[in-house]
């Protein structure tokens, strides 16, 4: 911040002779509200606070230089703008004791010191207000004129030429004035620690890369910002990016729901807008619990139910997920409680899970009995899983048998979100649920749901004999399908 002068003049100053200097150098001054009737004549002299302020609201007191629209390398010093606001004159020694008291009437800006040095003052600071909320003295509550009577302070408000910085701008009020009129600004992203992600449209991306430093600067502890190229990998659930700010380690740290995980954000899935629903599930769980996680990722749902001190079989396709699901086991020393497996959904299912439950299909009754859960949160693809639970197991249930409960997560673009899902979950499963749960986790895109459909497996599919049919087509490869 800069200041450049202080113009504070009372009295009738408009006929005196630095009035017509201060024309000649074509400066302007605020005179008190009450002035001689003289003043009318002199009007193109000076103006005053509340005829200066309707200027600015009309330009936009806040709005940076219009020479910045359409910048594509940014530019910082093109956001340099002078503007004018009031001020007060208080006393040193009492600025602490008044400020808290004036802080509704402070100006707001970002890095903006509100109380500066008048370097031909050494008794008083400047207190630096809000333009929109004081225009003159008479801008100035009852109360607030008790309170400069009690500090012994002059209500007396001056005009200051004070230059905004780009550091003095707001995130959207840097966009929404680079792109062109009219354009959507995107300022939010996905934070996954350092890394800011980004999901700009295409009419954005000529400015990506001023987006991506201004993304950069506003927002403290990112390094990086990155934007999506490509669509979800259906099958390894990771997507392309660009880098485009700051550095390229992609290599971070999360914390979600106290628990912490480091992955490679750039060959791995992860979604921080998951967290609430990762909370739910787990919510579901206690002690001695067996959770299945079928498409585990990283581990937002094997961990934390480890931690909760349930059994965990957690599996992934993809390589690096294992690796970092691996890694973020050890990191949170649950490790013996999760045994984890690198391989495709259909095969964890037809061995792994297969052979776990038969070791509760005589289960003695005497026993407490801990509930059995199947996660499958791979919401593109997880319900063409559902047909490799028909006829897991050969033999009858006995009536000790614990029947497991299946989370299984899908996308609808249908205008009935929940019954499309329930009923393609119900085509692959070859059966009709009555008794489900269909929970809307999030929306994902316009016209577009992920929805939690909960149920417990029926018998009739778990234990139903081989009727010949064939079976259900395997899940789309990623070269087939393709995620919006």
């Amino acid at each position: 911040m800069r200041i450049l002068s202080l113009l504070h003049f009372s009295g009738n100053l408009p006929n005196t002779p630095i009035a017509g200097v201060l024309s000649t150098l074509g400066l302007s001054f605020w005179c008190p509200p009450l002035l001689s009737p003289n003043i009318s004549s002199t009007r193109s002299c000076f103006c005053t606070m509340a005829e200066m302020q309707d200027s600015h609201n009309e330009m936009g007191l806040y709005t940076p230089n219009p020479e910045v629209r359409g910048m594509t390398c940014l530019n910082r010093d093109a956001f340099n703008k002078t503007i004018h606001v009031p001020v007060i004159k208080v006393k040193k020694e009492i600025i602490n004791r008044l400020m808290k008291s004036l802080k509704h009437r402070l100006i707001q800006r970002p890095s903006l010191k509100r109380v500066i040095e008048d370097p031909k003052d050494e008794v008083n600071k400047l207190v630096l207000l809000d333009p929109y909320k004081v225009k003159s003295i008479d801008s100035f509550a009852e109360s607030d004129h008790a309170l400069f009577k009690q500090f012994d302070v002059s209500p007396q408000v001056s005009q200051y030429e004070l230059q905004l910085t780009y550091e003095n701008f707001k995130c959207e009020e840097i966009l929404r004035a680079v792109l062109p009129k009219g354009q959507d600004v995107t300022s939010g992203f996905s934070r996954v620690g350092h890394i800011a992600h980004m999901n700009l449209r295409d009419h954005q991306l000529p400015y990506k890369n001023v987006i991506g430093q201004v993304i950069l600067d506003k927002n403290p502890g990112i390094t990086s910002v990155v934007n999506k190229t490509n669509t979800i990998d259906s099958a390894y659930r990771n997507f392309q990016m660009e880098v485009l700010a700051g550095e390229e380690n992609m290599i971070t740290k999360v914390k979600e729901n106290y628990v912490t995980y480091e992955f490679d954000f750039s060959k791995v899935y992860w979604n921080p807008r998951l967290a609430t629903e990762h909370d739910r599930i787990i919510g579901l769980l206690k002690a001695r619990d067996v959770l299945f996680d079928v498409f585990a990722g990283v581990g937002p749902f094997a961990i934390p139910a480890a931690k909760k001190n349930c059994t965990v079989y957690a599996n992934d396709l993809n390589p690096e997920s294992y690796k970092w699901l691996l890694h973020n086991c050890k990191l949170n020393k649950v490790e013996r409680r999760v045994q984890t497996f690198n391989a495709d959904g259909r095969d964890f299912i037809k061995t792994t899970i297969k052979k776990e439950l038969l070791k509760y299909a005589n289960v003695p009754s005497a026993e407490e009995k801990p509930s059995l859960h199947i996660a499958m949160n791979l919401p593109a693809l997880a319900v063409e899983f559902l047909d490799a639970f028909k006829n897991l197991l050969e033999e009858e249930p006995c009536s000790s048998f614990i029947v497991p409960t299946i989370h299984c997560y899908s996308f609808s673009k249908d205008d009935d979100p929940l019954q499309d899902v329930k009923a393609r979950a119900e085509s692959f499963l070859g059966t009709t649920l009555e008794d489900c749960s269909l929970h809307l986790v999030r929306n994902v895109a316009p016209n577009k749901e992920m929805v939690c459909i909960s149920f417990q497996l029926p018998t009739s599919v778990l234990f139903q004999s081989d009727t010949g049919e064939p079976e259900s087509k395997r899940p789309r490869t990623a070269k087939e399908s393709k995620l919006d």
